[in-house]
């Protein structure tokens, strides 16, 4: 049996599909690529797919993690364009490595977003951010299945910065094109994703709380990156031991490469 660890991106409309949704396509999409896969034993036998941290509904990400395990050996590069080819557009695998053991949830401990905040300058979004990681306690009132829960956000909250910066990877699709006649600060923070999780909409609801910021239209959230904290602060790739295994010792391969380097 062969465990391969995928990452993929979530893109325009398909931001707003719900993980169980996502889940329900890429088993398809495994079945209409053909790959061998491994199955659990029982009276009703699933396809052995772990997930790890899953995006929340209605926001993107360039950096979802999943594992799959086939009881054929499986070429990580032909499992990687198969499966993009049988996934619809918006659902998108950016890389395939074979796991050389560990446990990659565990090489995951925080996020980093891109938040785009159109008709927010940037001077008003750095006061709101500094008001925030001023505080030592932010708490937010987060709506649940089971009810209202209180969370606090600021000791989640590991780095924010504010950018005025917007690019083409603003607009994934013809609705999400921004006004650039309009002011839209960009706020990159890293998140430790600690019990319960911060997610962003919990962090734009204390920016509310600590300085008043209400965004005039909805803003819109990416997941950029995942990974393990290293000594400087920097995400660190949860892939980097499976690629140091797969090259070898002394290859010089830099096993510890920061989130970001590859695309």
């Amino acid at each position: 049996m062969q465990k391969l660890r995928l990452r993929y991106a979530k893109r325009g409309r398909l931001r707003f599909t719900s993980h169980r949704d996502v889940a329900r396509t890429f088993e398809r999409a495994l079945r209409r690529a053909g790959v061998p896969m491994a199955y659990s034993q029982g009276f009703s036998p699933h396809p052995k797919v772990s997930w790890v941290g899953a995006a929340p509904t209605g926001v993107a990400s360039e950096a979802e993690y999943v594992e799959v395990q086939v009881v054929e050996a499986v070429d990580p590069e032909a499992l990687r364009v198969a499966l993009d080819q049988a996934l619809p557009p918006g659902l998108d695998v950016l890389e395939v490595v074979q796991a050389a053991g560990g446990n990659l949830p565990e090489r995951v401990e925080a996020s980093a977003w891109r938040i785009e905040l159109p008709g927010v300058s940037p001077d008003r979004l750095s006061e709101a951010v500094a008001a925030l990681l001023a505080a030592e306690s932010v708490e937010v009132e987060r709506l649940t299945k089971d009810g209202k829960r209180i969370v606090d956000v600021r000791p989640a909250v590991l780095s924010a910065e504010v950018s005025a910066q917007v690019t083409s990877a603003s607009s994934d699709a013809e609705h999400d094109a921004p006004d650039l006649s309009r002011p839209c600060g960009i706020l990159m923070t890293v998140v430790r994703q600690s019990t319960p999780t911060v997610r962003p909409d919990d962090v734009l609801s204390a920016l509310r709380a600590v300085a008043d910021l209400v965004p005039p239209v909805p803003a819109k959230a990416t997941r950029m990156a995942q990974g393990r904290l290293d000594d400087e602060g920097r995400l660190v790739d949860p892939f980097a031991p499976d690629r140091a295994a797969e090259i070898g010792p002394g290859s010089g391969s830099g096993a510890d490469g920061v989130v970001g380097d590859r695309t």
